[in-house]
């Protein structure tokens, strides 16, 4: 049951962690922000593997493991950056559901594919109407919410959602290797590499001009999105190996979900109907999908 409770909180810390991502990334860049969330994460992480040194499921004997796989922090890349242009062009409630729809058609997929040592799993006509259901729920949000309806965000937002299920599972593999936290740490590494480069080469008097204004930012949004991103690779390097893919999957979009109405309403004052009325039929949806899959294990 833990399991379950932590999957469902990670998916409404997701929620706000992009609110911290891109807020900073409003007054920086994208790329700085993404580079500071990088680095905080690097100095909790580390100092998560010393306290928690001697503990043997956080910190278990690590063993070999492919040379690949201790590059998922590129992933992040590329979900901080779509992310940040979503929620700014179409809002928080529907760029999260279209992460999270992202994230139920790409959980799917592993569990019909088995890929990076997922359990292989038979997709019944149910799945496909569930899957169906949470598309009809992003098309009201995105027709009747007004002037929503965007194509080149909502496919970035859908991205946002199937690149993060990825990360997740790829890097909860490599956690099985090498420990929840080192995988952790591993994957916020690579993504600071490539964001450095990239920043440096891309952009470097904007990134210079971005860098330098960091000390008269509020530290709690400097520092928030990178803790927030702890918690949330933590969480799920420890909870996806655990559950089966198409839970975590129905969790955390449960949480991101109710976290974005929320947050669209206190923060960005774009409660309405339609999103509510949206978010509902994507629950519905995806309890579909929970209910086939119980009705398959019994």
């Amino acid at each position: 049951m833990l399991n379950y409770l932590l999957s469902f909180i990670t998916g409404a810390v997701i929620s706000v962690m992009v609110i911290f991502n891109t807020e900073l990334g409003a007054v920086t860049t994208t790329e700085i922000s993404t580079m500071v969330n990088q680095i905080v994460g690097i100095i909790a992480l580390t100092l998560l593997m010393f306290v928690f040194r001697k503990n043997k499921e956080l910190c278990p004997k690590r063993v070999k493991s492919h040379w690949y796989m201790y590059f998922g922090g590129i992933f992040g890349l590329f979900i901080l950056t779509f992310n940040f242009y979503t929620v700014i062009e179409i809002g928080a409630t529907l760029s999260m559901a279209l992460a999270v729809f992202g994230q139920s058609a790409t959980g799917l997929f592993f569990d019909l594919t088995g890929l990076f040592g997922m359990e292989k799993k038979r997709i019944t006509k149910q799945k496909w109407i569930s899957l169906a259901v949470s598309f009809l729920g992003i098309l009201l949000m995105s027709l009747l919410s007004g002037g929503s309806f965007k194509p080149a965000f909502l496919l970035m937002g859908f991205a946002a959602g199937a690149l993060t299920m990825t990360q997740m599972i790829y890097n909860s593999t490599f956690a099985k290797a090498k420990g929840p936290l080192f995988s952790a740490r591993q994957n916020v590494i690579s993504g600071l590499v490539g964001i450095v480069i990239f920043s440096f080469i891309v952009k470097p008097q904007e990134s210079i001009n971005a860098i330098s204004i960091l000390p008269s930012i509020p530290f709690y949004l400097i520092v928030g999105g990178g803790l927030l991103a702890v918690w949330v690779v933590a969480c799920t390097n420890i909870v996806i190996p655990k559950i089966p893919a198409v839970y975590s999957a129905l969790l955390l979009s449960a949480g991101q979900l109710l976290a974005s109405l929320i947050l669209d309403y206190f923060i960005y004052s774009t409660f309405s109907f339609a999103l509510l009325l949206g978010t509902v039929v994507m629950l519905i949806g995806m309890i579909l999908s929970f209910l086939s899959d119980k009705k398959a294990i019994s």
